[in-house]
């Protein structure tokens, strides 16, 4: 595997640090691969980036996340804050627009980008992300993550975790059935019960919430020359992020297009949510080789 060279840009209020595996520009005449996620960092991508050698593959971490430190004396996450410095750091490279394969909420951040940015990318799978506005059940999603919040805000990281992962396991709409079970248990999930006095977790907190708040724009969306690929696990059918990939889908008219294995479908076991990693990365070939 190509050893990645880190990088260091300086952006306006944070300082992004990304790692560039391959030549730049790139050999073959194949755009730049810039592989995201939110609210995870670029070490998240190392199982997948492994099976693209073949190409120039870039990781970075957000800012506030990880190695990119913020001087902007901010804590929250926005999608339009994010595709910023991804343009930023797109012109960086010096190299064109890339491909994008986009995990969660930074596959909302790179809808913003192509809505912002059309010129930057040329095809962008956005695997699963959690858009509450494309929902039937839009009110119930937002009182289902006010529900972990409160849990994480009440208890601390176990607590808020347990209820996260209640949440996007749940299968359908959030009925009065969900809303109506007890909280769970972290024990259950293998977490501590102890409050450890942590209340500005990325994901717990309200610091990201503008990423499931945000609002796809189809028309600018479907007007851009970016070939827009929206992918959900098939493990994850009837999930929140499942059934917020088919809405994004069908707000561009298209269909969604199944990946293997589930939410972290690319990951491999070192978070302990090990994916299928070298099917996943089988299709993700397959997807951009057809454009």
């Amino acid at each position: 595997m190509t050893q990645p060279q880190t990088h260091t840009l300086a952006a306006p209020g944070a300082d992004l640090v990304y790692d560039v595996r391959g030549p730049l520009p790139p050999a073959g005449g194949r755009p730049a691969l810039l592989m995201i996620g939110q609210p995870m960092s670029a070490e998240g991508f190392t199982a997948l980036a492994g099976h693209f050698t073949d190409r120039t593959v870039v990781t970075y971490d957000p800012r506030g996340l990880g190695r990119s430190a913020r001087t902007d004396g901010r804590s929250d996450h926005t999608p339009q804050q994010q595709a910023a410095d991804l343009h930023l750091l797109i012109e960086s490279l010096g190299a064109g627009p890339v491909d994008v394969f986009a995990s969660s909420g930074g596959a909302v951040t790179a809808l913003e980008l192509v809505t912002a940015h059309p010129g930057d990318v040329v095809t962008l799978v956005a695997h699963e992300p959690p858009i509450n506005a494309v929902l039937p059940d839009a009110a119930a999603a937002e009182r289902a993550r006010a529900g972990f919040h409160e849990a994480y805000q009440a208890k601390g990281t176990g607590a808020g975790m347990a209820a996260f992962i209640t949440m996007t396991s749940w299968q359908g709409e959030f009925t009065d059935a969900y809303f109506e079970q007890p909280a769970p248990d972290p024990a259950m999930f293998g977490m501590s019960t102890d409050d450890d006095g942590n209340r500005d977790d990325p994901l717990l907190s309200k610091n990201s919430w503008a990423i499931s708040d945000y609002r796809p724009v189809a028309a600018a969306l479907t007007a851009a020359p970016t070939r827009i690929v929206i992918a959900v696990g098939e493990e994850s059918a009837g999930t929140y992020t499942a059934r917020a990939a088919l809405g994004v889908a069908a707000l561009l008219g298209q269909e969604a297009t199944v990946f293997p294995s589930h939410h972290g479908g690319f990951l491999g076991g070192e978070f302990g949510y090990a994916g299928k990693p070298e099917e996943f990365a089988a299709k993700l070939r397959e997807v951009l080789d057809a454009s």
